[in-house]
């Protein structure tokens, strides 16, 4: 059986099973299921990219459909990017010029989930960076799927100005005032009908939900806004 045979919810577990990464199944069937049948014309913006494993389900989407790329935005840290806390957790920065972005400062990694989940990615990869390509490689998406090292803000000042977007999933910092400017920036791009998607919604980041309740569920500015899985809300655009 050839691979275009094979279901796409078969298709796209089988693409990300070696893909390090948390996006459960649920969520990677929804953001592709969005992104394939969206009717309006635009690219995918992805914050938040780690190895790859919600990417993979978005670019399948833009290449099953030949209309669109996805810029794919993380900070992909190196080994030496990350350091052990005085408590034992871990946190990471990254400089980009005289800039230094840091994350998992709060919450940060505890040693178990880092012994777990990210060390052994270093075992592999000399940085998350070259895990993504890999995987888009591996998966025949790396003409589609194009990765930024940086910031959303950073994307957001060298995209081009006619860049337009029909969905933009946002899984960058969870706190509250990253995730209102994330939802600004991200909507310069945002075309009417296309869709805002957030992971980690309504389940423990209290950030997270009540920026998306202030700047979106009650903006006016969305004609439709769901949880979709358990930890996956959507909202579109109103036209």
């Amino acid at each position: 059986m050839s691979l275009t045979q094979i279901p796409i919810v078969n298709q796209l577990e089988e693409m990300v099973r070696e893909v390090h990464g948390w996006s459960p199944q649920d969520q990677l069937n929804a953001l592709f299921s969005l992104a394939y049948s969206s009717d309006v014309e635009g690219d995918i913006i992805e914050l938040g990219s780690w190895c790859g494993r919600s990417a993979t389900a978005l670019g399948l989407a833009a290449k099953m459909t030949g209309r669109s790329m996805v810029h794919a935005i993380d900070l992909f840290p190196e080994k030496s990017d990350w350091r052990r806390n005085d408590d034992g957790t871990y946190s990471f920065s990254v400089t980009f010029g005289d800039r230094v972005i840091a994350a998992y400062r709060d919450p940060a990694v505890w040693a178990e989930p880092y012994a777990r989940d990210i060390a052994p990615v270093y075992e592999t990869y000399r940085g998350i960076l070259d895990a993504f390509r890999e995987a888009m490689a591996r998966n025949a998406l790396d003409g589609i799927v194009r990765p930024f090292r940086g910031d959303l803000q950073m994307f957001a000042a060298a995209a081009l100005p006619t860049l337009r977007c029909k969905l933009a999933f946002i899984d960058g910092d969870h706190s509250y005032d990253a995730v209102v400017q994330d939802i600004h920036t991200v909507e310069r791009f945002l075309v009417p009908g296309g869709w805002l998607c957030f992971d980690d919604a309504f389940s423990c980041w209290e950030g997270v939900d009540r920026a998306i309740t202030e700047q979106v569920v009650n903006s006016g500015r969305y004609d439709r806004c769901q949880q979709l899985t358990r930890k996956l809300f959507v909202a579109r655009l109103a036209a």
